[in-house]
């Protein structure tokens, strides 16, 4: 049986819900990770949470901060893993270099989306946002309800 072309090559290893929610996306990047091999192998088991994690900006690099691997208990022994550690981004010099202006002028901040897999590799996408206010929270919520509602509303009468 043939996969869909959509879902061919990718699949969700760890998603950050609340970024949504918390700030309004401007633009997605997508970027690759500087990783090592036992954090290949953990990934591959899906054992990654991106939600605490922020991405940062430093020395014209952009950096993966927060990210935490949880260690397979089969690691290898010489290897001491640190679940935590600082990763590195891996975006073409042009994206990188409109990150920056965005990120010190405009003041945007960039934000985790999901870490998954495209065609083998590990791609983190990036979202370059604004923090949302309360209220706008709050009009969200109430959207989402409206729409919600509508549906119900429309299955009820068809």
């Amino acid at each position: 049986m043939k996969k869909s072309k959509s879902n061919a090559g990718e699949r969700i290893i760890a998603k950050n819900r609340k970024a949504r929610h918390e700030y309004t996306i401007e633009e997605n990047y997508e970027g690759g990770l500087a990783l090592e091999g036992w954090e290949v192998k953990s990934l591959r088991e899906g054992r990654a949470n991106v939600a605490e994690a922020y991405v940062l900006i430093k020395d014209a690099e952009a950096w993966l901060i927060g990210c935490h691997i949880t260690p397979l208990e089969s690691a290898s022994t010489h290897v001491n893993p640190d679940p935590t550690r600082t990763r590195k981004i891996l975006l073409q010099r042009a994206e990188l270099n409109k990150l920056i202006g965005a990120v010190e002028r405009a003041g945007y901040t960039l934000i985790p989306l999901d870490l998954h897999w495209t065609r083998g590799r590990a791609k983190l996408d990036i979202g370059l946002a604004k923090g949302k206010k309360q209220h706008d929270k709050r009009a969200d919520i109430k959207e989402r309800d409206w729409a919600r509602d509508k549906q119900r509303l429309l299955k009820v009468q068809g």
